[in-house]
């Protein structure tokens, strides 16, 4: 990995302030903060963050997996499952990326930073998940839970008590029989970025029209967001 300039390093200060921890490796969280776009301008060794997005993503299920199956000791395993998914996703993770200002650290192309990347969900989604990697990979695992775990808490708890654990694909499968007499159909619609961290675009049909698209990084979590606009979609739908 290339060397941390100074004026990068003071540039960063701040977060791991934020963050309430220091790097021994600064390479790492600048590897996490560096967008392929930036990369894609410049010519080198330099490498973008895809890599430690994969590692954080695992980082952050086992983070949320062990606190959930230790204060919700009570919980059924599928609804465990279900608030881990409503926590290590890309709105929830963009939300948290937002309150510490993740947005402002990252490098990005130009166009990338003009087109508003800074505050795009899935780039802060994308730069949080590397960062936890990069973390775990700077300090180990107990590192990572003393600072990310904070963060996680609130969107943890709020999920966990709010008692609504929603299929959104059964209810609109429900609704369109008795509507309409019929069901929807998924069609996969575009596939982005590396094998190692794919996400889908699925859009949702019914009687040949879309209603509905969604992302995730598995058809079935795709399938649930496009479900879930389509529902939203129905103004005669009952509201919960």
């Amino acid at each position: 990995m290339i060397e941390v300039s100074t004026d990068r390093r003071n540039e960063v200060a701040p977060l791991q302030d934020t963050l309430g921890y220091q790097f021994s490796d600064l390479r790492l969280l600048n590897k996490a903060l560096t967008h392929k776009s930036y990369v894609n301008e410049r010519n080198g060794a330099l490498k973008h963050n895809e890599r430690f997005e994969f590692l954080g993503d695992s980082v952050l299920d086992v983070l949320v997996s062990d606190y959930l199956v230790c204060k919700y000791s009570d919980y059924a395993e599928g609804t465990l499952s279900k608030i881990r998914a409503g926590v290590v996703n890309e709105s929830c993770l963009a939300k948290i990326a937002r309150k510490i200002e993740l947005g402002k650290y990252i490098l990005l192309g130009k166009g990338e930073d003009l087109s508003g990347g800074r505050d795009k969900s899935s780039i802060l989604a994308d730069a949080f998940e590397a960062v936890a990697g990069a973390l775990f990979r700077d300090g180990g695992l107990e590192a990572a839970s003393r600072v990310f775990l904070p963060l996680l808490e609130i969107e943890i708890s709020s999920f966990a008590h709010s008692g609504v654990f929603r299929d959104f694909k059964s209810e609109l499968q429900e609704y369109t029989q008795e509507k309409w007499i019929c069901t929807p159909s998924y069609k996969v619609i575009n596939e982005l970025g590396p094998d190692h961290a794919k996400k889908f675009e699925v859009a949702v049909m019914i009687k040949s029209q879309v209603k509905g698209q969604g992302l995730g990084k598995s058809k079935k979590e795709a399938e649930q967001a496009a479900a879930k606009m389509a529902i939203e979609s129905f103004p005669d739908y009952p509201k919960n």
